[in-house]
């Protein structure tokens, strides 16, 4: 613990030392910057950074080490890689992250030099039209979260890792707080808003660094330890689903494990009380609803969800046997335990949500399971995009032909 204190304190010193003179200092102290570096976390270092911060030390010459203790733990990322084949998820992840790493390194580059530039009417149309397509990049990014949230993480829970991945959809949530803040500031005029888009984009990026740092170290060797090869195929097959967006892997065939039928008999049917289906049937009608269904069963875990065409919210095969809070971030887990616990003493049977959703309207239903007693066998959530609804008008009565 002192040897940390000491590293930590040597740190601050160095910084402090830049502040006092900084032509004469930087490339002396960058030098001792550099070796000190590598023997401290991302953590660390932002907890250094926050005590200078608290005690005065001008924003302006903590973004100067800054961008020199990001780009040196890029480095050493990439020197630690883990060993895996190319088709393997944590490979995937792996490659993204880079790709992460490089773009918001670009970006503070690109922030850096508008806020050290004399903005007029040309030069900040061409800026902005660098900051949105570095917008668009970082919507983008959903697609790296949800690989993680909606089927690595489900994984992890089976074999008992629940804290690390609530813990790192956490900070999914903080950077896409932030994210949302950067999208909004390019609605304001460029040299009004320039110094707190700088400030966005290095906090878009020291978050991703401490994140990825995290991951690389703690939850990736965690679970190559833990998942087996089956479960690393299946989570492939998923991703596959889900989508990349900055990085193409190599083609990955899996084949089909053959399932066993759900009734005894081959040809038999599935007794629904009020008729008789045969179990494709079945799913082909549930998976033709025009509503997303996901039922949780009485123990609060995830026992199905339909395959609509055109889902509203992302669902994986890995959630299935998940508990249903883990499928939610931590913030809201409260409300969802209260919604359970309410449908459970009796107290009620419904709770209805409605958000908008870009283009959609979404209404959201949670539905209370009971049999015929009365009991409590689960909950049911319904999802419809309503915007269609919303657009009826007057009468239809005619059945349309459609022309040939």
């Amino acid at each position: 613990m002192s040897e940390l204190f000491n590293k930590k304190e040597v740190l601050k010193n160095l910084i402090k030392q830049l502040h006092e003179n900084p032509n004469e200092n930087f490339g002396k102290i960058q030098e001792q910057f550099k070796h000190l570096i590598r023997e401290l976390t991302p953590i660390e270092i932002s907890q250094v950074e926050q005590e200078l911060i608290n005690e005065g030390t001008p924003a302006e010459t903590i973004q100067l080490m800054c961008d020199v203790h990001l780009d040196l733990f890029k480095e050493a990322l990439i020197e630690d890689e883990l060993d895996v084949e190319p088709w393997h998820p944590i490979h995937i992840l792996m490659e993204e992250h880079k790709d992460i790493l490089n773009k918001t390194k670009a970006l503070r580059e690109l922030t850096n030099k508008i806020v050290n530039s004399e903005l007029d009417e040309v030069n900040s149309k061409e800026f902005l039209k660098e900051l949105k397509e570095f917008a668009d990049y970082l919507s983008e990014i959903e697609k790296y979260f949800h690989k993680e949230e909606d089927v690595l993480f489900p994984y992890l829970e089976k074999h008992g890792v629940v804290q690390p991945p609530a813990i790192m959809w956490k900070e999914h949530d903080d950077i896409r707080a932030l994210i949302k803040e950067f999208k909004k500031l390019l609605n304001s005029p460029l040299n009004e808003v320039k110094m707190k888009i700088k400030e966005v984009a290095l906090g878009i990026s020291e978050l991703f660094y401490n994140h990825i740092y995290k991951e690389h170290k703690v939850l990736f060797p965690t679970a190559l330890k833990l998942i087996t090869d089956t479960e690393w195929k299946e989570i492939r097959k998923q991703f596959e689903e889900l989508g990349y967006f900055a990085y193409k892997p190599i083609p990955f065939f899996l084949q089909a494990e053959s399932q066993e039928s759900t009734v005894d008999n081959k040809d038999g049917l599935l007794n629904l009380g009020s008729g008789y289906l045969s179990v494709e049937q079945l799913i082909a009608m549930l998976n033709t609803l025009p509503i997303d269904i996901t039922f949780v069963d009485d123990t609060d875990t995830v026992r199905y969800f339909n395959e609509s065409s055109d889902r509203i919210f992302i669902r994986t095969r890995a959630i299935i046997g998940r508990k249903v809070q883990n499928c939610h971030p931590q913030k809201s887990v409260h409300v969802v335990n209260k919604i359970l616990n309410d449908f459970k003493s009796g107290k009620r049977d419904s709770a209805d949500f409605w958000l908008k959703l870009g283009d959609k309207y979404v209404y959201i239903r949670y539905l209370a399971v009971r049999n015929e007693k009365g009991e409590y066998l689960g909950t049911l959530e319904i999802t419809q995009d309503i915007v269609p609804i919303q657009k009826i008008t007057g009468e239809k009565r005619i059945y349309d032909d459609l022309e040939s």
